[in-house]
């Protein structure tokens, strides 16, 4: 048997010097690591920080001794993203996406020659696929970058970065060591509120309240990345023969996915971040003629001819037929089945459509049970949602169901009709309010 102390390896890991110290990693040492990267700027947070509390327990799943985040910024050229041209916009995001992941690379190599342990979780895809439609990625990227200071989130959903605007793509390495001092939030957010964003959206996405369609953006944008793309395989498996399948897809549609495979997917829209012009480098033309940009930037975007991918029934499609009839609508699916109970509480606030629940005020209990436990109380009132865990108050109907039957149902896989017969599923109080909640919910 080998005496380890006598290996020769461990004879010269013995001599070598020490590594050095991870108490002299500073939050300006690691931010000037990152602009000599490639990095437009960075900033440096404790990963214990209050802003980012939530994010702790995901990310320490991938390296259990995470204590400090790195935020870092590239800037992305501005005409290309602006362009109705779309190939040039998807261009600029594959390039400065590969160019985030090759930055936190090299500062993940740097850190280990220096015996620090780091993670650099990709930039977007791919990522833990495993568990969508749920949570797929290893860090909120927008979240470290807002606590970081890198800029806030405006009414777009995007970060806008004070100097850059929205033109940026963003990248967080995780770091085990720790650093003394840290970078801090904006004391103010660079969103205009100018609601260009909001006319741009082809599918009326952002309000111009500010609240949040996820699944109108969603189902458009990213077509032809994950439910997107199931979907697209769906109609495939459903097809009866070639001119079935033309019926249901289109040449072009069939040939861009192809480019999305070939080449990297691309975003049908991000029109929000054409038209924004936030930003202390952007924001002049702007100021020294709006109707210029309008004209330049917004209105081409409008104006394009081009399908619009929306889920039937949905506010999307409302908002498509209403504001851009020369758009060509797409019915589609989003693929955003949940597939466990605690996935349909956490989905809900993302595929409700408010204005299929115009006149709708109730307070909904669910009690899951069977394979997996789960009460949940949802309200609906004033064409917004709340959601929260336990049953709570006086419930207008109260749903008692076994999950696998639920989640058939909630899949479209079973119908209502022979799970209300089988008492899978269990109803107190009147059946319309649960047809009432599922014209909430159309063709998830």
């Amino acid at each position: 048997m080998v005496d380890l102390e006598q290996h020769p390896t461990v004879l010269r890991t013995r001599a070598l010097s020490p590594a050095p110290a991870k108490d002299a990693l500073t939050a300006d040492l690691l931010r000037s690591w990152a602009l000599e990267a490639g990095a437009d700027d960075a900033g440096v947070v404790s990963i214990d920080r209050p802003e980012i509390a939530d994010e702790s327990e995901q990310i320490r799943r991938w390296l259990p001794r995470a204590k400090t985040l790195l935020s870092f910024v590239v800037r992305m050229n501005r005409e290309p993203i602006r362009t109705p041209a779309r190939s040039a916009a998807n261009l600029e995001f594959h390039h400065k996406g590969d160019h985030i992941n090759e930055i936190a690379g090299r500062l993940v190599a740097k850190l280990e020659r220096c015996g620090v342990a780091a993670v650099n979780p990709a930039m977007g895809f791919p990522m833990e696929m495993d568990e969508f439609p749920g949570r797929a990625w290893v860090v909120s990227h927008k979240r470290v970058a807002e606590a970081a200071g890198l800029g806030v989130m405006g009414i777009h959903r995007n970060i806008i970065h004070p100097k850059f605007g929205n033109f940026i793509l963003l990248g967080t390495v995780v770091i085990e060591a720790e650093t003394e001092e840290e970078s801090t939030p904006l004391d103010y957010n660079p969103c205009l509120e100018c609601k260009l964003c909001v006319a741009a959206c082809p599918v009326g996405a952002i309000s111009p309240t500010g609240d949040f369609n996820f699944q109108a953006c969603y189902t458009h944008n990213y077509r032809e990345f994950m439910g997107g793309f199931t979907d697209w395989v769906e109609q495939v498996a459903d097809s009866k023969s070639a001119s079935d399948y033309r019926g249901r897809v289109e040449d072009n549609e069939s040939a861009s996915m192809w480019q999305s495979l070939s080449f990297g997917a691309n975003y049908k829209s991000a029109y929000c971040l054409s038209a924004c012009p936030a930003g202390e480098d952007v924001i002049s033309p702007w100021l020294d003629d709006r109707k210029r940009h309008l004209d330049e930037v917004v209105k081409p975007l409008q104006q394009k001819v081009e399908p619009i991918y929306v889920a039937p029934g949905t506010d999307a499609e409302e908002h498509v037929a209403k504001r851009f009839p020369h758009k060509r609508i797409r019915r589609v699916g989003s693929g955003l089945r949940p597939r466990t109970a605690r996935g349909f509480l956490d989905g809900v606030p993302l595929t409700f459509q408010p204005g299929k629940s115009k006149g709708l005020s109730a307070v909904y209990h669910f009690r899951i049970g069977g394979e997996e436990s789960l009460d949940a109380t949802i309200t609906i009132e004033h064409q917004q949602i709340t959601t929260c865990e336990g049953l709570h108050g006086k419930a207008d109907l109260v749903v008692e169901a076994d999950s696998k039957t639920w989640l058939e149902f909630l899949r479209r896989d079973r119908g209502i009709a022979g799970a209300l017969l089988t008492r899978k599923i269990r109803l107190r109080g009147s059946p319309k309010l649960l047809l009432a909640f599922g014209k909430c919910f159309p063709q998830a």
